[in-house]
């Protein structure tokens, strides 16, 4: 899995590619964490490329939040292909994060 990182304004836009499994998901809890550590205020992750996630991948997201809501970060995710949605939907994990369709939509509920 590669994840790439772009600043658009005060965004920081991640990109992970590739499966998101407990193979790969340490990368990006490492990642994440020190984005915790940066205070990082808005975070959106674009999920267009990711086609498969499972309970590490969201356990890592969680604690992503978690740590977040400390310095009141805000997090945005966007581009879940059906698949990875249905994951996101059976843990009912939509109700806590901003799920969007589009990286528009995720831009605008960071603003």
């Amino acid at each position: 899995m590669q994840i790439t990182e772009a600043h658009e304004g005060d965004i920081l836009v991640l990109k992970p590619e590739g499966d998101i499994d407990l193979h790969h998901s340490p990368k990006l809890r490492a990642l994440l964490q020190g984005k915790v550590k940066e205070k990082c205020p808005k975070l959106l992750v674009d999920f267009s490329a990711v086609p498969y996630i499972d309970s590490s991948g969201l356990a890592t997201l969680v604690e992503y939040f978690q740590g977040s809501r400390s310095y009141s970060g805000k997090l945005a995710l966007a581009g879940l292909n059906p698949r990875v949605r249905s994951v996101f939907d059976l843990v009912r994990l939509t109700e806590i994060f901003s799920i969007h369709d589009s990286i528009d939509a995720a831009k605008q509920s960071l603003a």
